[in-house]
């Protein structure tokens, strides 16, 4: 049985009814509001934020036309993302953090392809211009590896 969050707010205004979502790498958690107590590399997979219709358009116009970053803002308790089970506690067996590094890199190659291509590839949508500064600008401001 499943007990887990079902429903995605935005993660500006809480609002449940939600248009648009962003994966992020892990990482992009620390630049998030209320983060301060989340382990970032025990979660597993990718970081989903959703936004409201207007808060979308909000976040759009920042990223597209005045190239700023609307992550610090976002709060984290709204986010999606699963944890690593403990294992250290369920099977007293010490495990390695994940190591994040590999993901990462492809993540910013692949978002700097997207911001490259935006203009010519009719397959490259807003959204995904969105996503792609929101991860190189936190990526690189957290001195991943480029």
């Amino acid at each position: 049985m499943y007990t887990g969050k079902t429903e995605q707010p935005c993660c500006l205004c809480a609002n449940p009814e939600t248009t648009s979502r962003l994966d992020l790498p892990p990482r992009a958690v620390q630049g998030m509001k209320h983060a301060g107590s989340i382990a970032w590399r025990d979660i597993v997979g990718e970081v989903s934020i959703h936004f409201c219709e207007n808060d979308w358009e909000l976040v759009r116009d920042l990223v597209v036309d005045l190239d700023q970053n609307p992550l610090s803002r976002c709060n984290v308790a709204y986010a999606s993302f699963d944890i690593r089970e403990d294992f250290e506690a369920l099977l007293n067996d010490v495990r390695d953090e994940p190591d994040h590094t590999e993901a990462e890199t492809e993540m910013i190659a692949e978002s700097r392809r997207v911001v490259e291509t935006f203009d010519e590839d009719d397959l490259v949508e807003t959204r995904d211009l969105v996503e792609a500064k929101i991860i190189l600008w936190t990526l690189l401001d957290l001195d991943a590896p480029a």
